[in-house]
C-alpha cells in the first residue's frame, strides 16, 4: 500500500534565514518609497513647530503659550525635529534602502547593456502593435533597409539574427536615468548629513548702528546650535556691523503699514587686517564670508529707556530690544536691570494713536519717532537675574510688586519724556528708538554637494520621463506572390503612440516620404 505524502511542517526561520528575510525587506523600492514619504511627514513639525536651532526666543514664547503641550513636544523632541534620534533612524534607514536598492540593479543593467536585443517572437502579429504588408523586393533588400533605417535611429542591432530577421532595441538611457535619480538621492543624502555633522547654525540680534556690532564669536551669539561633530576652530573670523538699515512700507490697501521690503547696509571685516568691505544684506540675498552665510530673517525696534534709582544713580541705560508681536511690529520688551529693584515690561508703539481711550498702533513704520510710544508697567523687587534659567525676555514678578502711576495706569512715555515713580523710587526715560536686525549666521560643509545631487537627480528624473525603451522586430519571408514582410513595435513604457511609430517604420522600409520616425 502507497502511503499517504507527508504534510510538510511550518518551522521557524533560522536567525540567517531571519536576518536574510530583513534585509530584503529593508532593500526593497517598496521600503525605499515607504521611508521616503516618511522622511517627508517627519519634517512637517519642523516646519510648523518653532525650532531651538533656529530661533529661541520663538521657541520659549511658544512654550509659554503651551504650556500643556511643551512636555509632550519636548519628550518627542519636536523642538528639535532634524536632531532627533527616531528622524536620524529614518534618515539611515533610507540611506541604507537605497544602496541596497541600487547595487543589484547596476549589476543587473550592465548586463543589459552588454546582452543583445532579443531575437523575434515566433508570431510577431500577435503583439499589440503589429502590422505586415508584401512588396515585390527580396528579402536581402528588405533586411538591408530594415538595418539602415534603424541605424540611422541610434537602435541598438542584434548581430545575430536568423535569416531574414532583424531585432533592434533603443532606449537603454532610461534606466540609467532611474539609477542616476536614486543615487543622486542618496549624494543629496550624505551632503545633508555631513553639512548637519560638521556645520553649525547661529542666531543673533544685532543692533543697527556703527556704534553696535558682532564678532563671529561663541560668546556672541544669542542661540547656537552646532554639529555633533563641529569644532570651534571652525568658526571664520569676522566683524560686522550694521550702518543703516531700510525698510518699504505699504501705503494703501488693506495691507497698508506693513512691510513689503527690507535691506541692511552691511559693514564687514573679514581678516584682522583686511579693509572694511560694505554689502547690501536683503532677505534671500544671504553675505557669504569664507563659505559662512549671514542671512537677515527679522528686524524690529529697540527702545533707549534710562533707569534712575531714587538718589538719581542709573541702574541701566541703553537700547533694549522689543520682540515684535504682529505685523505692524506691535512690540513686547522686558527691562531688568541687573542691579536695583526697579524693573519695566510693557508694549512699544512705532506709531501709536490713541483710540476710544485705548493705545493702537496702525502701522509699523516709525517715520520720525514722534508718534513712538513705549507703554510700561513697572515692578519693584528681586527681578530674578541671578537664575541663568530665565529668558531675558520675560520678567518673573512671584517675587515683585507693581508699581502704578497716580491714575493706576502703565506709563505711557513719548520720545524724550521722563515718569517719575511714587514713593521716591526713581525716575524712567523714554531716550531715543533703535533697529534692530536678526542675522541667521551658518556653515553648511558639501553644500554643494547636496546642490550638485539636487541637480543630478533633475537630470535623472527627465531621462527617466522622457526616454522611452522599445523594440522592433523585422521578419521578411518569399511568399507566392513575392515577400511578405512583418513589422512589431514593443514599447516597455506604456506609451500610446506604437501605431504611429509602426506606421512610419512601414513607411520608411517601402521608401514613402514620411515624418522623422520617434
Amino acid at each position: 500500500m502507497t502511503g499517504s505524502p507527508r504534510e510538510a511542517t511550518p518551522r521557524e526561520m533560522t536567525a540567517r534565514e531571519l536576518a536574510r528575510w530583513s534585509w530584503r525587506q529593508l532593500t526593497s523600492m517598496r521600503t525605499a518609497l515607504i521611508l521616503l514619504l516618511l522622511l517627508a511627514i517627519a519634517a512637517v513639525p519642523g516646519s510648523l513647530i518653532p525650532q531651538e536651532n533656529l530661533d529661541s526666543v520663538k521657541v520659549s514664547n511658544w512654550q509659554d503659550a503651551h504650556t500643556t503641550l511643551t512636555p509632550i513636544y519636548r519628550r518627542l523632541g519636536l523642538f528639535d525635529v532634524y536632531g532627533a534620534p527616531w528622524f536620524a533612524a529614518i534618515y539611515v534607514l533610507l540611506m541604507v534602502s537605497l544602496i541596497g536598492c541600487i547595487i543589484p540593479r547596476l549589476f543587473v543593467y550592465w548586463r543589459g547593456l552588454r546582452a543583445q536585443p532579443p531575437a523575434a517572437p515566433r508570431n510577431l502579429l500577435r503583439m499589440p502593435a503589429a502590422t505586415s504588408y508584401e512588396t515585390a523586393e527580396s528579402v536581402e533588400e528588405v533586411v538591408a533597409r530594415a538595418n539602415a533605417v534603424l541605424g540611422r535611429k541610434r537602435y541598438r542591432l542584434r548581430r545575430e539574427s536568423a535569416a531574414g530577421e532583424v531585432a533592434a532595441e533603443k532606449g537603454y538611457l532610461r534606466e540609467a536615468g532611474n539609477l542616476l535619480f536614486h543615487c543622486a538621492v542618496i549624494i543629496v543624502l550624505v551632503g545633508f548629513a555631513v553639512g548637519s555633522l560638521f556645520g553649525y547654525k547661529g542666531g543673533v540680534i544685532v543692533l543697527v548702528g556703527d556704534q553696535y556690532g558682532f564678532s563671529n564669536e561663541l560668546t556672541q551669539y544669542d542661540d547656537f546650535a552646532p554639529g555633533s561633530l563641529f569644532k570651534p576652530d571652525q568658526l571664520n573670523w569676522f566683524d560686522l556691523h550694521i550702518h543703516d538699515f531700510h525698510v518699504d512700507w505699504l501705503t494703501s490697501g488693506p495691507r497698508q503699514g506693513m512691510a513689503k521690503g527690507f535691506k541692511s547696509e552691511v559693514q564687514y571685516e573679514d581678516g584682522p587686517s583686511s579693509p572694511s568691505k560694505s554689502y547690501d544684506l536683503a532677505v534671500n540675498h544671504p553675505l557669504d564670508i569664507g563659505g559662512t552665510e549671514v542671512f537677515l530673517i527679522g528686524h524690529g525696534y529697540a527702545p533707549v529707556v534710562t533707569i534712575r534709582d531714587g538718589k538719581g544713580d542709573i541702574v541701566a541705560s541703553g537700547p533694549r530690544v522689543f520682540l515684535p508681536e504682529n505685523q505692524s511690529f506691535l512690540s513686547f520688551g522686558v527691562i531688568k536691570p541687573a542691579a536695583g529693584n526697579i524693573s519695566a515690561q510693557g508694549l512699544f508703539y512705532p506709531a501709536e494713536v490713541t483710540l476710544g481711550g485705548v493705545p493702537q498702533n496702525i502701522t509699523g513704520d516709525i517715520g520720525d519717532k514722534s508718534a513712538a510710544m513705549l507703554s510700561l508697567q513697572v515692578w519693584k523687587g528681586d527681578n530674578g537675574m541671578q537664575d541663568s534659567e530665565q529668558s531675558v525676555y520675560t520678567l518673573d514678578t512671584s517675587r515683585m510688586t507693581k508699581v502704578n502711576d497716580t491714575g493706576g495706569r502703565a506709563f505711557n512715555l513719548r520720545v524724550g519724556q521722563t515718569a517719575k515713580l511714587p514713593d521716591g523710587l526713581g525716575t524712567i526715560t523714554f531716550d531715543d528708538v533703535v533697529r534692530w536686525n536678526k542675522l541667521q549666521i551658518s556653515q553648511t560643509p558639501f553644500k554643494h554637494v547636496a546642490l550638485g545631487g539636487v541637480s543630478l537627480a533633475l537630470l535623472g528624473l527627465m531621462g527617466s520621463l522622457f526616454i522611452r525603451p522599445r523594440r522592433v522586430w523585422v521578419r521578411a519571408r518569399e511568399t507566392a506572390g513575392g515577400t511578405l514582410v512583418e513589422v512589431a513595435v514593443l514599447d516597455r513604457s506604456g506609451n500610446d503612440e506604437v501605431d504611429a511609430v509602426v506606421s512610419g517604420l512601414v513607411a520608411q522600409l517601402q521608401g514613402r516620404e514620411v515624418e522623422e520616425m520617434s
